[in-house]
């Protein structure tokens, strides 16, 4: 009997300090930890520690330029205490330690490109955001075909490392080039070579991570539970991923890149598996007739020459008459600026890790099964005819081949056999305000509603790196920190459909304080209390 009384109060002062508010803590309190912390592992704190008021100021400004300004011009407490910038694994250790002595939250944060701005705001008011972007270097073993690359690198310097390294030597992931390797693998890693060789996430052969207690891991000694959950769940939820080991592959010295113009998602998920057409939709205005019409461009790589080519287009797309001169061969990395939009640059570019432009931006995903009936094209130019010109744009990206190849359980990225494509709708616009924003983003919540009838159903599925929190979101109001299982499984189950369980299993085994949260993390189940008989 008292031994269980005992467990009980333990439990309850665990739980008391975990929700104490700390609302008193300030920038100064933490600077002075942070500080106190870096100094004695002998660490310049100049280059580390960013404050709105400091002498960094300017560069505080700078470290948060990011693609998306809505949600820091909605969110409740858009701009950080602290951006720290740590360069090695045991600095990151001072900002956990002091993260848990002032009971301030921390944010995770390697590219900025989280469509709902997780990485650097927050409704947790005050907050520090750990920014990884010095974490990035990267080691090949072109013999092994393998790499570590640490989380802070983007996805242009991993390219641009593989190319120095090889000519035939690549990765499979994203088009934009600043997107951060962090976010990006740990949540798939859907690109243009995804048919062939499926996404980021199932090339992922080890990791290093850092957990609540500061210690760093890798995959033998994390498990195999939670090496799971960083491959398609968001590495955030479980801890500070600092680095991941993946396969390369190998790509032929040659790919073509072209434009089709029919009967896209009858075949598109069949055809070769070295052939990935993606299909942007617009609405414009003619210039011919003066009038607003819907175009469609198609992004397509072949992972081959025009010679093998043709014939396949000659057997699956007879009607479009495909010869060689409307095809373009070039080797894959310049195959990499075309579809980042940098067509003629030097392969420098892909270093930069500023976003080309900033806009106001709201982004939602389905996934599609069934290819959508005539009426319900028509039902999306309407809406596409809505909005100014070239301002919101659907976004096709077809499925099948090698994505097929893993079970829905593999990874807890769920979205293989059985989809025909993804979409991305994406809507952008200039101008700040609360009144602007809500105008555009009553028009984006409309075509999700009208689309319901025509995308995957029980559950409505949605792609976990293209983040909507309009899906739900945790509930930490009145101090609950722990967060709502219930609550969460409204969208957990839409990204990672029966996959959602697991994770919220390996979160209550590593993280059961919650101490890596934000809006859409994974909940760890909640304490159940104990009695005594």
């Amino acid at each position: 009997m008292g031994s269980s009384n005992n467990n009980i109060i333990l439990i309850f002062l665990c739980i008391t300090n975990l929700l104490r508010f700390v609302g008193s803590s300030s920038s100064g309190d933490f600077v002075e930890c942070l500080t106190v912390q870096l100094e004695s592992s002998n660490s310049a704190t100049d280059d580390l520690i960013y404050t709105p008021s400091n002498n960094n100021s300017s560069s505080y400004a700078s470290l948060l330029i990011t693609q998306n300004l809505r949600p820091g011009s909605t969110s409740p407490y858009n701009k950080p205490l602290i951006i720290f910038t740590p360069f090695y694994d045991y600095e990151i250790q001072s900002a956990i330690y002091c993260s848990k002595k002032l009971g301030i939250p921390i944010r995770i944060r390697s590219g900025g490109h989280d469509y709902e701005g997780l990485s650097h705001t927050s409704q947790d008011n005050p907050f520090v955001v750990v920014d990884m972007r010095n974490l990035r270097r990267i080691s090949i073993d072109a013999e092994q075909k393998t790499a570590w690359v640490e989380v802070g690198a983007t996805l242009g310097q991993l390219y641009h490392t593989l190319a120095q390294k090889s000519g035939t030597l690549a990765f499979t992931a994203g088009v934009c080039p600043t997107v951060g390797i962090g976010g990006h693998f740990s949540g798939g890693g859907y690109g243009m070579m995804s048919r062939r060789h499926s996404i980021s996430a199932d090339h992922i052969t080890d990791a290093r991570i850092m957990n609540v207690d500061g210690e760093i891991l890798d995959r033998r000694s994390m498990g195999e539970d939670l090496f799971w959950a960083i491959r398609g769940g968001g590495g955030t939820s479980f801890g500070i991923v600092i680095a991941f080991k993946v396969n390369l592959i190998t790509v032929p010295e040659t790919v073509t890149v072209f434009n089709v113009t029919k009967t896209w998602q009858y075949i598109v998920d069949k055809v070769d598996e070295n052939l990935l057409m993606r299909v942007f939709l617009r609405s414009v205005r003619s210039v011919t007739t003066g009038k607003r019409t819907v175009i469609a461009s198609f992004t397509t790589l072949y992972l081959g020459g025009v010679e093998d080519l043709l014939p396949i287009m000659k057997e699956k797309f007879p009607e479009l008459g495909l010869v060689e001169k409307d095809c373009t061969e070039m080797s894959w990395i310049q195959s990499v600026l075309v579809f980042a939009y940098i067509p003629h640059q030097p392969l420098e570019v892909l270093l930069n890790r500023t976003p080309p432009f900033t806009v106001y931006f709201k982004g939602k995903s389905d996934y599609v099964t069934e290819p959508i009936p005539v009426d319900g094209l028509i039902g999306i130019w309407r809406f596409l005819h809505e909005e100014d010109e070239n301002m919101a744009e659907i976004q096709l990206s077809p499925y099948g081949g090698a994505l097929n190849s893993f079970s829905e359980s593999e990874t807890p990225f769920p979205h293989r056999t059985g989809n025909i494509f993804m979409i991305d709708y994406g809507l952008s616009w200039d101008s700040p305000g609360n009144e602007e924003a809500g105008k555009h983003l009553n028009w984006m919540r409309r075509i999700y509603g009208y689309m319901a009838a025509y995308v995957s159903k029980s559950p409505r599925a949605a792609y976990f790196n293209y983040r909507d929190l309009d899906l739900g979101v945790n509930n930490y109001s009145s101090g609950n920190i722990i967060g709502s299982y219930d609550e969460a499984k409204v969208w957990g189950m839409k990204y990672f459909k029966n996959n959602f369980e697991r994770l919220v299993r390996v979160k209550t085994k590593v993280d059961p304080s919650n101490f890596f949260r934000n809006e859409q993390s994974i909940p760890p189940f909640p304490l159940q209390p104990m009695y005594s008989s």
